[in-house]
């Protein structure tokens, strides 16, 4: 079974994520997507932070997401924590192009989500990251990507897509939600 959370950074997604792991009882393996992909792009010198992978040149980037994909594309029972889009200096980039989609298979995609303030709130909070400026509409715009890239990755897979809400104070019933698809 391979399971693959997405959300826009701010939505909670890795802390939800660790706490659906730890209430299920099935036993999973996961998987940060960026973080494998740091640890190929680092290896080659290319960055020294995980927030200067956005701004790599596309090809580079799309050569680094092939090689992370063959990686987890031969595990099993995973849970992939990434970015349905990446948004660059160039636009959105799918975070699980086809390419990747290919070697991965995943059996369902989920979307967390919270409100654009929410998330806004949560990411000024947030002095460990270096991440760009996005306003509440840009917030919203970059949701409703990830929701359009998650239908397509279903399309592309044959996998379900669910969407779960985390919104402040929700963290038990975003995890439980989480769980049940375990």
């Amino acid at each position: 079974m391979k399971i693959v959370v997405t959300g826009i950074p701010g939505t909670g997604k890795t802390t939800v994520l660790e706490k659906a792991i730890a209430k299920s009882e099935k036993k999973y393996t996961h998987i940060n997507y960026g973080n494998v992909m740091f640890d190929e792009a680092k290896s080659k010198g290319l960055v020294k932070d995980r927030d200067e992978m956005r701004k790599l040149d596309p090809k580079i980037q799309k050569e680094i997401q092939k090689n992370a994909a063959k990686k987890i594309g031969k595990m099993e029972n995973v849970i992939i924590d990434t970015h349905a889009s990446i948004l660059t200096p160039n636009g959105y980039l799918p975070g699980l192009p086809e390419w990747v989609l290919k070697e991965i298979m995943p059996n369902t995609v989920v979307i967390l989500e919270a409100s654009s303030e929410e998330i806004s709130k949560r990411r000024s909070k947030d002095v460990s990251r270096k991440r760009d400026a996005e306003d509440i509409e840009g917030i919203k715009e970059h949701q409703e990507m990830n929701r359009a890239i998650a239908m397509a990755y279903g399309v592309l897979t044959g996998a379900t897509v669910k969407i779960i809400k985390n919104p402040d104070n929700g963290l038990e019933d975003a995890a439980k939600n989480l769980a049940n698809i375990f």
